[in-house]
């Protein structure tokens, strides 16, 4: 069977996700992005097109690489935005690059009103990342293959050639003329991908290569598909959202391990805001102590079952306007201009004197401990809590959470 065509492949996952235009497509220099950047101009025109680039600043040729994408961008008569990444701190220097990549992308897309952006993933890719994973010792959820559509940061993030070599990427600018950089790193063997990359070449005698690898991370993505589902059916009988924490009935912990993990690290990625899952690791200690704090999060017992609840240190002078998004997760309807904060020590105080004054019942009667109220939302205005609607003071305001399937969906465990 011959590979398919990389644009047929674009032109069906547009109709497929039902993209709509003005299409983004992020733009690097190398050849992956940039055949992306020509074959969507082929499907939707030059006007339905906008290309991005992000000037990372990590090598001197940085900057004239992006000016080179903008001048084939003017070529086709294609919209062009040019980034530039701050630099990098501590850590993994390929990851952080990659993700204020990303950061920088999704902000540009959701200010220029452009839904989805297209990333040059090839089949080379999805192979060299899973054999990244297999050295890490990842499970179901790192050897599954990568999403053909994500969403994240309000954008959707769609990789239509993950069906598609590399080379035939390529192919589409060579019979065009069309030039694209080599980046040094790639030859860089610092880099672990770099490193994957030569050991695909080094297997692909043994019949181990892109293409059989691209299908049994495929199938291992249906296994997920397949767990995700047993823990979404666990979520709706087992958990119950009480003012934006959650109480978790104690047969949760009698679940099949792969099922209640799952779940957990979909209620920390919920309760946190976090763009990703917590790391397995650390998830199977807190839920094996079955208490205590974690990833910004903590689980303590309640009745007959548990409660897990936004830590009150993580939100520490977290301060969003009232007609904002607190904590990635809160919204606020009320009669004034104020800001969102959380309750804290100071909060509470303030409603006992107000208790005391008999101007409205204790905070305790609403049923909620201090360390769990402490961690939630009330509404201030110059340092003074004016409502606290999740503690039966609401003075015409009401806080609500997004759903926690709203926020993230179960994503893949972190390892």
């Amino acid at each position: 069977m011959s590979d398919p065509a990389p644009l047929a492949c674009l032109v069906r996952a547009l109709a497929r996700h039902a993209v709509r235009a003005p299409l983004g497509v992020a733009v690097s220099g190398g050849g992956d992005s940039v055949a992306a950047l020509v074959l969507a101009v082929d499907a939707l025109g030059p006007g339905g097109v906008r290309a991005v680039s992000v000037d990372h600043g990590l090598r001197v040729e940085s900057a004239s690489e992006v000016a080179g994408v903008r001048a084939l961008c003017d070529r086709l008569g294609v919209a062009h935005t040019a980034l530039r990444w701050a630099g990098p701190g501590s850590g993994n220097l390929q990851q952080a690059a990659r993700r204020a990549r990303l950061a920088l992308i999704g902000e540009w897309a959701l200010g220029a009103g452009v839904s989805t952006v297209v990333l040059a993933h090839s089949r080379d890719d999805q192979a060299e990342t899973m054999l990244m994973r297999l050295a890490r010792g990842s499970g179901v959820d790192g050897l599954s293959a990568m999403a053909e559509m994500r969403h994240a940061g309000g954008v959707a993030w769609l990789r239509p050639f993950l069906e598609v070599r590399r080379e035939a990427l390529r192919d589409v600018l060579r019979g065009r003329g069309i030039g694209w950089i080599e980046d040094p790193s790639n030859d860089d063997l610092r880099f672990q991908r770099v490193r994957a990359r030569q050991v695909l070449a080094a297997l692909a005698p043994l019949g181990i290569d892109a293409a059989g690898l691209g299908k049994t991370a495929a199938r291992m993505r249906q296994a997920r598909e397949v767990l995700e589902a047993q823990a979404q059916n666990a979520f709706a009988a087992g958990v119950r959202d009480d003012r934006g924490t959650w109480v978790i009935a104690r047969a949760v912990m009698d679940l099949a391990t792969e099922t209640r993990e799952r779940l957990f690290a979909h209620l920390v990625q919920g309760a946190s805001g976090a763009d990703h899952p917590p790391r397995r690791e650390g998830l199977q200690r807190w839920i094996e102590a079955g208490r205590g704090p974690f990833a910004g999060c903590v689980l303590q017992a309640d009745g007959q079952g548990l409660r897990l609840f936004r830590e009150a240190h993580a939100v520490r002078g977290l301060v969003s306007p009232s007609d904002g998004l607190w904590d990635n997760r809160w919204q606020a309807e009320g009669p004034q201009a104020a800001q969102i904060m959380a309750m804290g020590r100071a909060g509470l105080a303030q409603l006992s004197a107000q208790a005391r004054a008999g101007t409205h019942p204790h905070w305790r009667e609403a049923g909620l401990g201090a360390a769990v109220l402490e961690g939630l939302p009330g509404i201030w205005q110059e340092g003074r809590l004016i409502a606290a609607p999740l503690a039966f003071w609401p003075q015409g305001w009401r806080l609500h959470a997004r759903p926690v399937t709203a926020i993230a969906s179960l994503g893949a465990l972190s390892h």
